[in-house]
């Protein structure tokens, strides 16, 4: 951390200092393959413009979120059509997904990046961005706490991703969701079992019901259990043990042996379940396995699996990243980004979400550098190309 003289010298020669209308707020276009959101939309160039930002935008960055350049300019913003001169330019650049080591590499010394970073595992990155001189805030470091939830792009993500996984698993199923009585027979409705009981699972929960199916819920976490059957769903309980850690509303730890006995419990659960949504993730390390090989073979003819974590390893043994694959007649969905499947809402939410965090941070006199406040601290990772955040210190 930086001593308090060195902050106060900092913030005299800050670029935040003063007049706001000299800060240059870049959005560059998305990069990252299956990408389609972008970090700003006109609405919330608007309210920045109107605050005395100057944002910048590049040429084409909202399209694939059906947003046009045309609709940035009547908001206010630039559109630049040279990427190395947005980056060049910025004092501030807002982004979904990190910029590459080379868009990094042409920011200016002191530009402040903020996007979702996942520091403990993006050294290259973090690397980038310490050798550039820039500051970083993550916004998936963003602390889950009360007043810091207009700023959760986690969150916010994650319930559109939830929902979608139903609609691509209820795409693929060879039947219908609701029980349906017809003068031709009785449909027994569709059974849907889903691991994790988080934002995106909640979600996923309150859609299948929504669309008329049986739904069953699995989560090692005892305090999801009133959630879950709020809801309208099955709670599969599994009972806890010392090994299970819990931070920031993820687990973060939980043993071998657990995870035993839960596969063990869910197995059955499973083997009669025409739909199989995983959600279960742990920050910075490999997604837990909660679907076997032979937990595959055992589902019915027809049945889908959407393993939410294939990103990260998967939770299902069989999944493929960013394939849809068919094992022991089982179709197994492995799609990375779900929420860039919804890009146009998934764009608003991330807007307002980021947005407010930037105002959180800065003031009428620029940025504030409290690095006492949790929501700041939570979130810097580097301060002038140092390393700031545990993190990354470790």
């Amino acid at each position: 951390m930086l001593s308090a003289k060195e902050m106060a010298a900092h913030c005299e020669n800050s670029i935040f200092v003063g007049n706001r209308t000299d800060v240059i707020i870049a959005i560059p276009k998305e990069l990252k393959e299956r990408e389609r959101r972008v970090a700003l939309v006109p609405e919330t160039v608007k309210e920045l413009s109107g605050k005395g930002f100057k944002v910048q935008v590049e040429s084409g960055a909202g399209l694939l979120s059906y947003f046009e350049d045309v609709s940035y300019e009547n908001a206010g913003a630039q559109i630049i059509s040279d990427r190395k001169s947005l980056f060049s330019g910025a004092d501030v650049v807002l982004a979904v997904n990190a910029p590459s080591a080379e868009d990094i590499s042409g920011m200016k010394p002191g530009c402040i990046l903020i996007s979702f970073i996942f520091a403990a595992t993006s050294p290259e990155t973090i690397a980038a961005a310490e050798k550039a001189g820039i500051s970083v805030f993550s916004v998936d470091a963003i602390p889950r706490i009360s007043r810091a939830q207009k700023m959760d792009a986690l969150s916010s993500q994650s319930n559109l991703a939830g929902y979608k996984t139903v609609i691509l698993a209820a795409n693929a199923l060879g039947k219908i969701f609701p029980m349906l009585m017809t003068a031709a027979g009785t449909v027994k409705p569709a059974k849907v079992v889903i691991m994790g009981a988080g934002v995106a699972g909640l979600q996923a929960i309150a859609t299948a019901k929504r669309l008329g199916a049986l739904v069953e819920v699995s989560d090692i976490r005892p305090e999801t259990k009133e959630q879950v059957e709020s809801l309208g769903a099955r709670f599969i309980e599994v009972k806890g043990d010392d090994s299970i850690k819990t931070e920031g509303g993820y687990v973060k730890e939980v043993s071998a042996d657990f995870l035993a006995k839960q596969q063990a419990l869910i197995a059955k659960h499973v083997a009669e379940a025409d739909i199989v949504i995983t959600t279960a993730l742990i920050p910075g390390r490999k997604a837990p396995v909660l679907i076997t090989d032979d937990m595959v073979k055992s589902m019915k003819l027809g049945s889908v699996i959407v393993d939410m974590a294939v990103e990260q390893g998967g939770n299902c043994t069989l999944s493929e990243l960013n394939q849809t694959v068919v094992k022991s007649g089982v179709t197994i969905i492995g799609e990375s980004n779900l929420p860039s499947l919804l890009p146009m809402n998934a764009s608003q939410l991330y807007a307002k979400n980021i947005s407010t965090f930037l105002y959180h941070l800065a003031d009428s006199n620029g940025f504030k550098w409290e690095s006492g406040e949790e929501i700041t601290a939570g979130s810097l990772i580097l301060r002038d190309g140092k390393r700031v955040h545990p993190t990354v210190l470790q």
